[in-house]
Formats: C-alpha cells, structure tokens, sequence
C-alpha cells in the first residue's frame, strides 16, 4: 500500500472575512474531491481570512500513479482556479 500526502499553502486575495474564505475553499475542495477521488481537508490556518493549508491524501497500490495524481491536483490549483495562489506545496509519499 501506498500512502500519498499533499500540504498545499494557500493565499486567497478576495477574502474578507472567514466566510468568503469558507465559500472558496469549500469549492476548491469539492472540485478537488470530485476529479480525482481523494481525501482533502483544511487542515490549518482555520482563523486567517486570507490564508488556507489544505491537506490532500492518496492511497494507492503504485509509488507513480500517487505521485501523478498528486502532480496533477497541484497543476491543477495553479492553471484552473482563479480564486486563489499556491504560496508552496510538498508532496511526500511512503
């Protein structure tokens, strides 16, 4: 079994307040969740209207077919959403 993660840092400049950031990330999640059938998840920074760490998780029975999925979702995130700016991303996979 492999076990793909994700933390994805993100910067998002038309939110003023938690729940214009909610509604983007919320979006932004489902998106995520619908294509590529994996687990996503805001896993920091709850508090920052501006800011978002989402963490995205993949379990496979191959190193690549993770490591391309995870690729996939961050090309995604920066060519397709608008709403928001990757500031940094990790992958990791075990």
């Amino acid at each position: 079994m492999i076990i793909g993660t994700a933390a994805i840092e993100l910067h998002i400049p038309n939110s003023h307040s938690l729940k214009d950031k909610r509604r983007v990330l919320k979006s932004i999640i489902a998106r995520i969740r619908n294509k590529f059938n994996v687990s996503v998840s805001e896993i920091d920074s709850h508090e920052l209207w501006g800011r978002a760490l989402i963490g995205i998780a993949c379990i496979s029975n191959d190193t690549k077919y993770t490591n391309q999925v995870l690729s996939q979702i961050i090309n995604m995130i920066e060519n397709e959403i608008t709403e928001v700016e990757m500031i940094s991303h990790r992958i990791e996979i075990w």
